[in-house]
C-alpha cells in the first residue's frame, strides 16, 4: 500500500482546499411585502410566487 513519504503541510492542504468554501445564500428583499426570502422561492407571508397567488397568506 502506498504511504506518503512526508506529512502534508497546512499550507499545501489549504491550497488544495482553496475552492472548498461556503457560498452566501442568494437572499433578496421581496418587492411586495418587504420581507427577506431566498430567490426562486415562495414568499410564505403573502403566498405569492412570480407575481401570482399560489397559497393562502399566513395569518
Amino acid at each position: 500500500m502506498a504511504v506518503p513519504k512526508r506529512k502534508t503541510t497546512r499550507s499545501r492542504a489549504g491550497k488544495r482546499r482553496s475552492h472548498i468554501k461556503f457560498s452566501p445564500k442568494n437572499v433578496i428583499e421581496d418587492k411586495k411585502s418587504g420581507e427577506y426570502r431566498l430567490s426562486h422561492h415562495l414568499d410564505l407571508k403573502t403566498g405569492f410566487y412570480k407575481g401570482r397567488q399560489v397559497l393562502d397568506p399566513k395569518d
